[in-house]
């Protein structure tokens, strides 16, 4: 009944984010594939970040806030919003939503700036920043997380959560207005058809079963428990090659931890495409996951996928259809499951055959749809809501 108010071409949509250095991570992957749906349907939007590609790159309007440099990883700086700054340049754009996509200064000041200009603030729930604690040594902190994301996100009308069992721990932690939106995939990017036996020669593992992990190399990835099993197998077996793409803080430290494993750094394009065809297992350790972007990509990519049942990475996988689910944090357990991918290529080939069949029809406009969808209902909702309150002061 609320979606008559508007339509999409007079939606305008005004974003705060961390960061939009494109290809970072997997959030802005997300973000940039967002861009090119609001271009595409008409939607006005603008973005606002404390770091923004230059100007003749920027595929949409985007707005630099002052920042500092984050100290444990310089590729993210923190923001540092101040409303006055941002006020003008919002009250010229005149959004009907304010979306933000992290609970760093930028949600905080995206909420306060709903709440000051009288506009509603929906957020996605990207990162799992409270699990972070733990990695960081810092568990006391983990508390306050849970108190703050409380008070944050509880002044959004909606909150979208990519994966169910993240869903359940928000709730757990008295987070409302929850709706699960999981995250697309661009199946033509990732697909078998990028498959490439040069690529294995090319690293001297074409007589290997190629176990592969993508992502940030940072330890709240879990990535102790890929370095233990790595240990565990290497210890037995020489005919299993283990090969991690990205680049991160950690990156010495892992090349100690797993001497023989081949270190791809950073890859974007073809490159990556072509990494995830031409592996025949990948595995994704991660507990502090929203979703794992990465994981679907690899599903889309007819490869088998190995994750652990703890964060949501898990969540798109059917466990002995589509991929494996591994204990969290269990060396043992996940070598196991390793080995027993790779001894049955039989098996690897169902099940990476029925994750690429589910992968291709988690399409982003699909996704972007059900999005767009809830836009209209918020600001549908919070129009009349406003109307009607004017109605009874006159």
């Amino acid at each position: 009944m609320f979606k008559d108010i508007y339509d999409l071409e007079s939606l305008r949509v005004a974003y705060f984010s961390a960061t939009m250095q494109p290809g970072l991570d997997g959030v802005t992957r997300v973000l940039y594939n967002l861009i090119d749906e609001l271009n595409k349907r008409g939607i006005q939007n603008i973005f606002f970040s404390a770091v923004n590609p230059p100007l003749e790159e920027r595929p949409t309007k985007m707005y630099t806030v002052p920042s500092f440099a984050f100290p444990l990883y310089k590729d993210y700086k923190i923001a540092m919003p101040y409303f006055r700054r941002l006020k003008d340049k919002l009250i010229e754009f005149n959004p009907d939503i304010i979306h933000f996509n992290s609970p760093c200064p930028m949600g905080y000041a995206a909420a306060k700036a709903g709440q000051k200009l009288g506009v509603p603030t929906v957020a996605t729930y990207h990162t799992h920043f409270a699990s972070y604690a733990k990695y960081y040594r810092v568990q006391a902190l983990e508390k306050y997380g849970w108190n703050y994301f409380r008070s944050l996100y509880n002044k959004c009308r909606k909150v979208y959560v990519p994966s169910n069992p993240i869903i359940q721990e928000l709730r757990s932690h008295g987070i409302n207005n929850l709706m699960q939106l999981p995250h697309g995939v661009d199946a033509e990017m990732f697909n078998p058809k990028f498959r490439s036996q040069e690529w294995k020669r090319a690293l001297g593992l074409e007589n290997k079963t190629v176990l592969l992990y993508a992502g940030r190399l940072v330890w709240e990835k879990d990535l102790r428990t890929l370095a233990s099993a790595y240990k565990i197998i290497s210890q037995k077996r020489s005919d299993i090659a283990f090969v991690l793409a990205g680049d991160g803080p950690i990156m010495d430290d892992l090349r100690e931890m797993m001497p023989q494993a081949f270190f791809l750094g950073y890859q974007k394009g073809i490159s990556l495409s072509t990494a995830f065809a031409s592996s025949d297992i990948f595995v994704f350790p991660s507990t502090t996951e929203t979703f794992g972007n990465v994981t679907l990509e690899a599903m889309a990519s007819g490869v088998p996928a190995i994750c652990v049942r703890e964060g949501g990475a898990y969540d798109v996988i059917q466990d002995e259809i589509t991929g494996l689910i591994a204990e969290p944090r269990n060396a043992e357990d996940l070598a196991g499951k390793i080995l027993r991918l790779s001894d049955d290529a039989q098996l690897r080939y169902s099940m990476g055959k029925q994750a690429y069949q589910y992968a291709k029809e988690q399409t982003w406009p699909n996704i972007f749809s059900r999005l767009f969808d809830s836009y209209l209902e918020v600001a549908g909702r919070f129009r009349a809501v406003a109307h009607a309150g004017q109605e009874e002061i006159n």
